[in-house]
Order: C-alpha cells, then structure tokens, then sequence
C-alpha cells in the first residue's frame, strides 16, 4: 500500500520527481527514500503494474543523472567517443571496439549518401532521426561532393538484400535496431528508389577461414566471455520494455537489442564460413570444429552462442550440402543430432527448457526464446485476468536474477593468441543475405552432384 500511495504521487509528479523526496507517504514513519531507493523499489513491482513501465524508466534516467560521476569525471568521459561497429564498412569494422553501451553514451558512426560516399557524426547513442539528419545536414553543407545543400532528407535503413525501411524523423535509438549487414542512408525522397546496397554486402570471395588456425576451446571461451558482457549490460527493465512495447516502444532497450542482434550474428557467421570454403575437406574441417564450439558453449552454459551455432549449421544453405555432412565422422553427426533435439521447437520447446531448468548460475539463456516464452502479446490477447499479466512478468524477473546470480568466471588460462582470437569473435565477418548464401551453396555442391 505504501508503495501505491508513492506510485499516484511519481506519476502525478514525474515532471517534478524532486519533490519525491521530501513527500513521504503516511506510514512510511517520515523517512524520505533516496531516489535509488524508490527506482529499486518501483522495479520490484513491476510485474504486478505494468502500466508504470514508462514512468519507472523516467525514473532510472532521474537516478542516473543524480547519482552520476564528477564534472572532471563526466568531462573525460565525453572524450570517449567510441565509433559503433555496425555502422561502418565490413572492410574497416575490425577496428572498431565491441562492448555493451548505455543511451546516454557519444559514439561515432557512418550515414552513407546514395553514391556510397558518408559523413561521420558524432551522437548519442539514444538521439532522434531528426538530430542524426541535422548533423548529416551540417557535415554536408562543408563537404566538397555536396555543392547544393539538400532540402529534404530522409533516413533510410539498406540491407544487405536490398530492402528498404524509412525512419520517421521522431524515432529514436534507431542505431541498434539494424541487422547485422544494414548500414544508414540519408537521401531525398525522390532518391529512395536508387538506393543499393554497399557493394561489399553483395559480393563474396572464396578463402580459407581464420578458424582453421585457431582451437574450438579459445574460440569457444572468447564466445562465452562476450556473451556474458552483453547479457550482463541488460537492464531487466529492457526485458519488461520489451516484453510490453517490443518493437513499438518509443524508449528502446539498446543492449537487449545488441543481444538479439548477436543471435543472428553468430548463426550467420556459422553459414558464411562454411560456404565460403572451397575445399570440401576443409569445409568438413569447419563443420567438425563448429560442433565442437557448440559443444563447449553448452558445457560452459552458454546457451545464447550454443543454440545460434546449432542454428546456423541448420541453415538450409549449409544443411542441403551432402558430401560435406556425408563426410562428417559418424560420432560428430550423433553428437549434432542431440544438438538439433534439445533446439527441437516441439512442445514449446520442452527439451531446450528441461537443459535450462537443469542449470544453476551462472547461465546465458537463448535471448530469443526467453522473451518468446514470457511474451505477453499471446497473454494479452487470449487472457482478462490481471494476475496472469503479472505472473508472467514476475516470472520472467526472477528468471533474470537467478541466471545473473553468480558471477562468470573463466578458469582456462589465456593462450599467446587469444587476443586474436578476442579480436575475430567480436567483429565477425558474416554474409545475412539468405539468397546469397543459396547461390554460395548451389556453387560448391550443385544439384545434380
């Protein structure tokens, strides 16, 4: 009841949370509570008012901003720019640092025009398409290759397969949104339908694979370590966003959107390697290693890098390859097939929960399914009751917690290349074009073979 009484007095007053702080409610034996106090407390409840959702947020954005460093601290925090890895060249995006980030955080990224030039801007990681526009606008104005100042500029997402989304200038985050080959484009309107994608995106050359060169248990352990980051950086409140709003929520959940983005990532990085390899011994090398990298992901309990392997060597661009899979060890092609039943969708994918109900933290759920299972669109639509609502949200919390209760820690000793091998997990080099990973597939192992 106390926390009622607080909840009509935070919405009534979001606008003025400071006078929270000296309005205690009767019965609460005139002791103010701290904003981190209050934050703490509003988050608890969640699960039984959804409604506050976006009243908790504002209230997180208040705590952060009281609680934040000194100005000498937050002056040398501005100079840390840190350029977004997505949003630059496959070419140059291994030079470029991947961690979790925060909305508030400055970041540098690339906008590409439709004859493939850029400008580079510097913005939060949360602004508005309007503010990315207005900055492309003013790089533009002093730019060589630009002799008239655009009237009209729009903000266009190009994927890899040429597919076109418009951003709506009162967006916001739209940064961490894109897939995993999908670069920014600022054009007029009537340039939208010249708009390709960049040329690296479309084509492909064979080679060898770095793999080859390096063990499964490194790649392995540099793969759990990152996962763990990106988890780690998710604020439940992002989950319970999520879960409500999706991807209609006006306040975006940037990590949880990192994590899902790393989902497809690594299932695509698992198809790409394969099919660009030419030799079909070597191609049945990769195939070997990537069950032994599956294999070790789901030793150590990372279920996030586990499930996507899996996933990705049941691409069916991969998968329709018979002389390479024919070409597998019979105890490798056992050990997938208990790979593929425990991702096996049957039963609401009773054989992947029974494996996560097994697990004691510390664990990396499989992202994708944790919000399925604790989706409300299907409570929403099929259920009344109020309790139910509630329930399912609480769960989804304590889910969270129990999972991030114990700290990861890994015991294997860093080898002299791990470094390299850190440097390759984090900016992997994927094909996300469905229909050219088809073709790569049909040139290595044609029909009629």
């Amino acid at each position: 009841m106390y926390l009622l009484k607080w909840r009509k007095r935070f919405i009534f007053y979001n606008h003025q949370l400071l006078l929270l702080l000296y309005l205690p409610p009767a019965g609460l034996n005139n002791k103010c509570m701290s904003f981190q106090e209050l934050y703490l407390c509003a988050v608890q409840e969640l699960s039984r008012f959804p409604e506050l959702v976006e009243d908790v947020l504002k209230l997180q954005r208040w705590t952060e901003i009281l609680h934040s460093p000194a100005e000498e601290d937050k002056e040398s925090r501005k100079k840390q720019v840190r350029p977004l890895f997505r949003h630059f060249r496959r070419i140059d995006a291994c030079l470029q640092p991947r961690e979790a980030f925060r909305g508030s955080d400055e970041i540098f990224c690339r906008v590409y025009t439709p004859d493939h030039s850029y400008v580079t801007i510097r913005s939060r990681l949360s602004c508005r398409v309007g503010e990315i526009l207005a900055l492309v606008k003013e790089k533009l104005q002093y730019s060589e290759d630009q002799p008239t100042q655009p009237a009209n500029l729009i903000l266009v997402a190009v994927t890899s397969s040429g597919e076109k989304a418009v951003f709506r200038p009162s967006d916001e985050a739209v940064f961490t949104t894109l897939g995993v080959n999908t670069h920014l484009f600022a054009c007029e309107p009537a340039e939208l339908e010249s708009l390709i994608p960049l040329p690296e995106e479309i084509h492909w050359s064979p080679g060898d694979s770095k793999l080859h060169d390096m063990s499964a248990e490194e790649v392995a352990n540099q793969l759990v370590v990152f996962d763990w980051e990106l988890f780690s950086c998710v604020h439940e409140v992002e989950f319970v966003c999520y879960v409500f709003h999706g991807e209609q929520a006006r306040w975006r959940p940037l990590n949880l959107e990192l994590i899902l983005q790393r989902c497809s990532e690594v299932q695509h990085w698992v198809a790409t390697e394969i099919l660009q390899c030419q030799s079909l011994p070597k191609r049945i090398q990769l195939l070997r290693k990537f069950i032994k990298i599956a294999a070790l992901c789901k030793q150590q309990q990372d279920l996030l890098s586990f499930l996507a392997l899996v996933l990705g060597l049941d691409n069916p661009a991969v998968s329709r390859l018979r002389l390479t899979w024919e070409g597998l060890p019979g105890k490798f092609r056992k050990q997938f097939q208990q790979f593929e039943s425990i991702a096996d969708p049957s039963r609401n994918h009773k054989s992947y929960r029974d494996l996560l109900a097994s697990l004691r933290a510390p664990l990396i759920p499989f992202t994708p399914l944790l919000l399925k299972g604790e989706s409300l669109t299907h409570t929403h639509t099929h259920y009344s009751s109020t309790s139910v609502l509630s329930h399912k949200v609480a769960e989804m919390v304590r889910s969270i917690r129990r999972y991030r209760s114990t700290q990861l820690v890994m015991e294997a000793e860093p080898s002299p290349s791990h470094l390299q091998t850190k440097a390759y997990v984090r900016q992997l080099q994927v094909i996300d074009n469905q229909n050219l990973l088809f073709e790569m597939s049909s040139k290595l192992e044609p029909k009629d073979m």
